[in-house]
């Protein structure tokens, strides 16, 4: 799942017609110009690619979705809580600069060292974390307005002032 990225959630079913709506972090309204699969996590690690019939964006948020094959509510249904998957190329290009998810492959730097880079974005009402991994185990480093320090879109960095210990908790 590497050269892929996790743009969203099914939320909810939509009409009679088997549309669901796609609750996604990309940042902005869109209608996924130019996107001709996604990608649905069925299980752990187990993607199966859907084909989109319809699209039509509902907010900045959210957009309605008909995929080929799903045509009832209870089709639709069985979908539901699923998470969304996307080429990383077309996420990439789908993304608002500032939504989180553009954060996703940036190396994270904390104290003047590269630190790990970015394998997750996990967005949190009050805070957003980052996955990634140091010295094989995984850390979620907060990032908020206490913590960061810049982000440099050109560099593909984001520089982290962490709590002092929090390393430590993960890597002890």
């Amino acid at each position: 799942m590497e050269d892929k990225i996790c743009i969203g959630t099914l939320v909810a079913t939509h009409g009679l017609d088997g549309t669901l709506i796609l609750r996604h972090a990309l940042g902005g309204r869109t209608d996924f110009p130019g996107v001709s699969v996604f990608f649905v996590e069925t299980s752990r690690e187990e993607l199966l690619p859907y084909f989109p019939a319809e699209l039509r964006a509902r907010n900045t948020s959210e957009t309605f979705l008909r995929l080929d094959g799903v045509h009832t509510p209870e089709r639709a249904r069985g979908l539901l809580k699923k998470r969304v998957w996307l080429p990383a190329s077309e996420a990439r290009r789908l993304t608002a600069r500032n939504a989180p998810i553009s954060l996703l492959g940036y190396m994270v730097e904390t104290e003047g060292k590269d630190l790990c880079k970015v394998l997750e974005v996990i967005e949190q009402p009050h805070q957003i974390l980052l996955r990634g991994e140091v010295e094989g185990k995984e850390v979620l480093l907060p990032l908020n307005e206490s913590t960061l320090v810049e982000i440099d879109h050109e560099a593909l960095k984001v520089v982290l002032d962490l709590p002092d210990g929090l390393l430590d908790v993960y890597l002890s």
